[in-house]
């Protein structure tokens, strides 16, 4: 190790990594440090890419149990816990060591350790059994991520009570499991569960499952959900947690004002994530923080302290994996000098359950709130050829457009492969594109992103497998 480096990142998660990377291919000294064995953060080793593994992994069971309609029958699944758990494992281990083996092409030095900050350009790092080191740097970039939030009023410690951390290690299968929180994690984790053969129920506190979500993308979500999960309480409110014999059991009441009581084998709190701000010390800095731990930052990324600057969940906001990457690339321009960027880049939402709900840009929702004039136009599932083949009839596909220039505002996706699909309409959205610039790209038959075009198409009243009334004064779009 090098006394003295230009950039240290600490924190080894996507923005992290990323940030090391980009650092490196400008010429810049830089050191990346985590306390984990190998660089990934919480999104490899216990986030994004466990739980979908997990996922595929459930999916492949629900299959298997739905060939039945194809004249195709399988015995009932037996579960390898232990080889599943392995698998999971081996998936992460290959990427984690691919990512070590990037720091050592691009020349980033890697520490495992955790650091503490003694000033705005001086480290510690502790990392045992070796003697603490201390390095400078002329940046630091603060990438420490976030951890599973907890509830008030429920002992974490209480046997049988898990966070998204513990659920995704696998240790059993139980007979049943109460999930708090209809959010990304709690139906993510609660899907996997259930396919794997628990009951599991679901409790949350607002309205509806995704709150936020428009409520049409998330119908056909619900009504599957309706059909797997064993229950799903709305507008609940947890009165009691208390250790049995069995398990837990959980006291609520729901919106009716009902009592509720569930004697479950397990519990798993996914109530979201809180950013893990509490670096040791950042009081020796000028960095500020808002009321909810997130380390605050101007558009370029810095924070009050000049040398000092903070990407990823620990800046609060939406807590994505490809936000945090995005981050990295505007901190890394402003270390070289570049203005902060004009506009942020339009971030895609995905829930990666089964079917999966994909949203970028502007949602009805929120156009809704603010008084936002739009037109929504829909393809069902239902007309779409492929779908069939897939038995997966469900789902929907739209476009929120503005209603005269039919220019794209955002784009909505529920079904098999929304998160794949989504990504034409951040492309659309981030070039300016008007929705007729869709209806004229030919999309290969029979696919479900199909369904994207003959979304688009009906602004014009011109699909051809779904009947809309015309209602674009322009008329039909060009002959391709």
């Amino acid at each position: 190790m090098r006394s003295e480096y230009q950039v240290a990142v600490i924190g080894a998660g996507p923005g992290g990594y990323s940030a090391a990377f980009l650092a490196a291919g400008q010429g810049l000294s830089t050191v990346l440090i985590d306390p984990e064995s190998a660089p990934g953060g919480v999104c490899l080793h216990r986030g994004c890419i466990p739980s979908k593994a997990l996922l595929h992994a459930a999916r492949v069971i629900t299959e298997s149990r739905e060939a039945g309609r194809m004249g195709i029958h399988f015995p009932a699944p037996t579960i390898d816990l232990e080889r599943l758990r392995a698998w999971k494992t081996e998936i992460v281990t290959r990427l984690t060591t691919g990512l070590a083996q990037q720091c050592q092409l691009r020349g980033v030095t890697l520490v495992r350790g955790r650091a503490s900050l003694l000033d705005p350009n001086h480290l510690r790092i502790e990392h045992p059994p070796s003697e603490p080191i201390q390095i400078r740097a002329g940046h630091i970039i603060l990438a420490t991520g976030s951890r599973p939030a907890t509830l008030p009023d429920v002992d974490a410690s209480l046997a049988g009570v898990m966070d998204s951390t513990t659920a995704l290690s696998l240790e059993k299968i139980p007979a049943s499991l109460l999930v708090v929180g209809a959010g990304n994690i709690g139906l993510e984790l609660g899907t996997v569960y259930a396919a794997l053969g628990a009951q599991v129920h679901v409790v949350e506190a607002g309205t509806g499952i995704l709150p936020g979500t428009d409520r049409d993308l998330v119908r056909p979500l619900a009504a599957r959900l309706g059909k797997t999960l064993a229950s799903l309480t709305m507008n609940a409110r947890l009165e009691r947690v208390e250790s049995i014999s069995e398990g837990v059991r959980v006291t609520l009441t729901d919106g009716s004002g009902n009592r509720i009581v569930h004697d479950v084998e397990q519990m798993l709190i996914a109530t979201g994530r809180t950013p893990a701000s509490d670096i040791p010390g950042l009081e020796r800095t000028r960095v500020t923080r808002d009321g909810r731990g997130a380390i605050q930052v101007d558009g370029s990324l810095r924070t009050a302290e000049p040398t000092i600057l903070a990407i990823g969940d620990v800046t609060g906001g939406p807590m994505l994996a490809h936000r945090a990457s995005a981050q990295a690339r505007v901190a890394i321009a402003t270390l070289c000098g570049a203005p902060p960027p004009e506009r942020l880049p339009i971030l895609p939402g995905v829930t990666y359950t089964d079917p999966e709900v994909a949203w970028a840009g502007l949602t009805e929702t929120v156009a809704r709130e603010q008084g936002i004039p739009v037109r929504a136009v829909r393809f069902p599932w239902a007309a779409s050829g492929r779908a069939h083949t897939l038995e997966r009839t469900e789902g929907v596909t739209k476009w929120i457009l503005e209603p005269d220039s039919g220019r794209i505002l955002g784009v909505g996706i529920t079904g098999p492969g929304a998160g794949e699909l989504i990504a034409e309409g951040i492309l659309a959205m981030e070039h300016g594109l008007t929705i007729d610039r869709i209806a004229h790209c030919v999309h290969p038959h029979p696919t479900l992103s199909e369904t994207m075009m003959e979304a688009a198409e009906i602004f014009s009243g011109s699909s051809i497998h779904f009947h809309a009334p015309r209602r674009d004064p322009r008329g039909a779009p060009p002959h391709r």
